[in-house]
């Protein structure tokens, strides 16, 4: 059973989240926090397998949250961040740790599979989503950095890194590389040990960052 703390100022989406999972057999609601204080005191209480955190919250906003659950404990949960497509605090909330990132207008069924997704450590969600919320974030002044050398990989994981970064999923890895879904998965995480990244979100940011993959124009 996943367990969910869900995060959110307004009542009206709290409700509609837990109204949501209460009818799903392999999810539950591990409790509810209406700011990043209590979602931070409550993450630590109660360790939940996933936060579902929304980032425009008053005092204390889901960015720094985010950074103070991920820090602060042993065996984190995934945070999944409630956003919308003109969010400006997605690439900071992406930093802070989170492992992934919900529109808050998708379907039940996406929220659903989203939330199963990222407790399961798989925390590229919704690849159409994630392509466009990508270019958002790396299109900004702080997504900006110095390219690094890329060490110790191989060239085929440079390709994969560099696939990871555009959004694609395993399956779509495998069909461009023309290799089996299973070798592209084990790609994946030998890129995610050799580059010590948390999760795949990291891997996309890294792309960004060593400049595999740049922001679409136009």
């Amino acid at each position: 059973m996943t367990r969910v703390l869900l995060t959110d100022d307004q009542p009206l989406v709290r409700h509609g989240l837990r109204v949501l999972i209460a009818d799903h057999p392999r999810l539950e609601v591990a409790g509810e926090a209406a700011n990043g204080e209590e979602t931070v005191r409550l993450a630590d209480q109660l360790s939940p397998d996933v936060v579902m955190m929304d980032i425009r919250m008053p005092g204390m906003d889901g960015i720094e949250a985010t950074r103070r659950i991920t820090a602060s404990c042993s065996t984190p949960p995934k945070v999944l961040i409630l956003t919308t497509f003109d969010d400006e605090y997605v690439y900071g909330a992406l930093r802070a740790g989170a492992s992934g990132f919900l529109v808050k207008d998708m379907d039940m069924d996406q929220i659903l599979t989203a939330i199963e997704t990222v407790a399961a450590g798989d925390a590229l969600i919704a690849p159409s989503v994630t392509r466009r919320l990508i270019a958002e974030f790396a299109a900004r002044p702080a997504a900006v950095a110095p390219p690094r050398p890329v060490e110790g990989i191989t060239a085929r994981e440079r390709e994969v890194l560099t696939l990871v970064g555009r959004g694609l999923s395993n399956a779509e890895i495998a069909s461009h590389l023309h290799i089996s879904i299973a070798t592209a998965k084990a790609h994946v995480s030998r890129l995610l040990t050799k580059l010590d990244a948390r999760d795949r979100v990291q891997l996309v940011i890294m792309a960004y960052e060593l400049r595999l993959v740049t922001a679409p124009r136009g």
